[in-house]
């Protein structure tokens, strides 16, 4: 296969743009209700090899009864450079943006005129580098929309060479060498956040007093009046544990509603929504966790909130979740895929929405059952999934698995794809192109979108009931299709789906002839002292966690154990693994462990090491060399 073609598919499938927020405002004319509908996209470009932001804004006019007349088009669309941050203010429409250029943070705000306010943070020196992630980060309005308030690292914490946080006070020298602790994978430069408020009359900024010592505050916003604030807060004695893809640690003017999971245990898990009344303090569940969903029934919640999700009589809130194989916000418009909320405002909802045939597209809806869209590309590929419809009684049910897939008859190759990390969902919003071949993403028990029991029953069966699982689909796949064929198998997979992924070519080594594998789990015992979480080490093989638990040979031996390592000597099929040289979560040393113990053994094995790049590989020149180089490993060992 010409490594230019592969090339040539895997530039147009990461080229195509993703909307990822919306912001509307609402202008009233005697006859219509106009609305703008700005929208931020994000694009990778593999000439810069970097992702780009841009926006663009759509003209939606409607009736007095909120139904849609026409949708006008959007003017071009504008690059947004250095942007971090960005949030439109609710009454005059003023946009705050946090810009970094020539190494200085600018806080500016903007209105229909041009630059109103810019602010450089970075001379001011009151605290370090602003947060820009989604776990702390935040831009905040206040009800006078005279203030900002936003989330920075401490001033006397910095980050030093390679990440690591050193401390810069001058005045103990010894200081500087003492190790300054971080939120581990992907927020290496995170340490000790505050709370912090500019003025945008005087340009002054304060940084907020009274949050307790041993709590790292985020996503902060104002409360009614501007006299307050509410933020989430993570504890980070007696040490920090990874926060990064673990959930797990953790309007009007009357009501704040707040997501709440269990501490310790699966990563995400199915989560409960609870209400506070702002005039009485008073807490109560709006919805509770759910154990095991009906059939075609609600399925829990298990993301965030968006930021703006109420409807306009505050007596609805609307989100996206996962069900099954679906994201969704409206399960009256499931036919068109998985759905994603970004913004609903006078109950009109903007939704990112996608199929097996669809990349993602922007839609417009009104009051919940008109849908129009917006902007598509259309770009066909193949996919297929296989999951557990039905849960049976007992402490580890047994899967049922569904019977529908996309597919082509011509089709003989099966690939299976396990979704990265041990309690994900696979949904059908997740485009997966690798040239010809059927790809069967594999929704184990464990995965979200079935209820909190189906995820609780992969506790201390890892490496057995997964492994099993993905094991029956392919062979379901196989029965219930002649034409695929079963000399062809590979199977790919990234952290606990490299887990995985290594577990199947090792338990079942006559089976598959491939296998690419993205910082796979190798040997949990070994992982056990190098993972920023471990706690997930020990709740994993059904043990209990504490801050205090020491290592024990027995714990080591579970772990061990439930490892692919010690199925290495059964490998035979050609193994190509992709590690990042700055993972935190599964130390490369892991990858290392397992390209040993094959090349010892004479076995097929190809290594790519990216020294920059951490757990999710996720840098654009990252992304392209392991597409490419899994695609052309595909074929030439299949």
């Amino acid at each position: 296969m010409d490594p230019r073609l592969v090339s040539g598919v895997y530039s147009r499938v990461s080229g195509l743009p993703a909307p990822v927020s919306a912001h509307v405002r609402q202008e009233r004319t005697v006859e219509d209700r106009i609305y703008r509908v700005s929208t931020d996209w994000t694009q990778t470009d593999l000439v810069r090899g970097s992702r780009l932001t841009f926006s663009q804004q759509w003209t939606v006019i409607t009736e007095e009864d909120h139904s849609i007349r026409t949708v006008l088009p959007p003017g071009p669309a504008v690059p947004g450079s250095g942007e971090l941050l960005k949030r439109v203010s609710p009454l005059r429409g003023l946009k705050a943006v946090v810009r970094e250029t020539g190494g200085h943070q600018l806080l500016e705000v903007w209105d229909d005129h041009g630059l109103r306010r810019c602010v450089d943070l970075s001379v001011l020196n009151k605290h370090g580098r602003v947060y820009d992630d989604a776990q702390f980060g935040c831009l905040s309005w206040s009800d006078c929309e005279n203030k900002l308030l936003y989330v920075a690292e401490k001033k006397n914490v910095s980050s030093g060479p390679d990440g690591v946080c050193s401390c810069v006070c001058v005045l103990v020298q010894q200081d500087r060498s003492v190790y300054c602790e971080d939120w581990g994978e992907a927020l290496s430069n995170h340490s000790l956040p505050v709370l912090c408020v500019v003025d945008l009359h005087s340009g002054d900024v304060s940084v907020l007093q009274g949050v307790p010592p041993d709590v790292s505050p985020g996503q902060a916003l104002w409360a009614p009046g501007g006299q307050g604030l509410f933020f989430i807060g993570w504890y980070h004695e007696p040490f920090r544990l990874g926060l990064k893809f673990c959930s797990n640690r953790s309007p009007d003017g009357s009501t704040l509603v707040f997501l709440q999971g269990r501490v310790f245990g699966p990563h995400n898990q199915c989560l409960s929504i609870q209400q506070m009344d702002l005039q009485t303090g008073t807490l109560s569940t709006l919805v509770d966790v759910v154990h095991r969903p009906q059939d075609g029934g609600f399925a829990g919640v298990y993301e965030a909130l968006p930021s703006c999700c109420w409807s306009t009589d505050a007596h609805r809130i609307v989100f996206s979740s996962a069900c099954r194989n679906w994201k969704v916000t409206n399960t009256t418009c499931s036919v068109y895929g998985s759905w994603k909320l970004l913004t609903v405002q006078d109950d009109l909802m903007v939704v990112c929405c996608s199929s097996p045939n669809t990349p993602p597209t922007l839609v417009r809806t009104d009051p919940f059952n008109q849908l129009i869209r917006i902007r598509t590309d259309e770009l066909f590929y193949l996919f297929a999934v296989l999951t557990p419809s039905s849960l049976q009684n007992g402490t580890a049910p047994r899967p049922d698995w569904s019977d529908w897939a996309w597919r082509c008859s011509w089709v003989r190759t099966v690939r299976s794809y396990v979704h990265v990390g041990a309690f994900g969902v696979r949904c059908v919003s997740v485009v997966i192109l690798l040239l010809c071949v059927l790809v069967f993403t594999v929704n184990y028990r464990g995965s979200t979108g079935f209820g909190q029991d189906a995820i609780l029953s992969l506790i201390g069966r890892i490496g057995t009931q997964d492994v099993k699982d993905v094991q029956r689909a392919v062979l379901t796949a196989l029965q219930t299709d002649s034409t695929l064929d079963p000399e062809r198998l590979a199977v790919l997979g990234g952290s606990h789906g490299g887990f995985l992924s290594c577990h199947l070519i090792g338990q079942y080594p006559e089976f598959y002839r491939a296998c690419a594998a993205r910082n796979p789990v190798i040997n949990a015992a070994t992982l056990l002292g190098t993972s920023d979480i471990v706690d997930w080490r020990y709740t994993s093989v059904g043990l209990e966690y504490s801050y205090d638990r020491t290592p024990t040979a027995d714990a080591l031996g579970a772990m061990l154990e439930r490892s692919p390592i010690t199925h290495a000597a059964q490998v035979r099929a050609a193994v190509l693994l992709m590690l990042g040289g700055r993972d935190r979560r599964v130390s490369p040393h892991q990858g290392l462990e397992f390209y040993r113990a094959l090349k010892s053994r004479g076995s097929t094995v190809r290594l790519l090491w990216f020294p920059e790049d951490g757990h999710s590989l996720s840098r654009v020149d990252t992304q392209a060399d392991c597409f490419i180089n899994t695609a052309l490993w595909l074929q030439e060992h299949l």
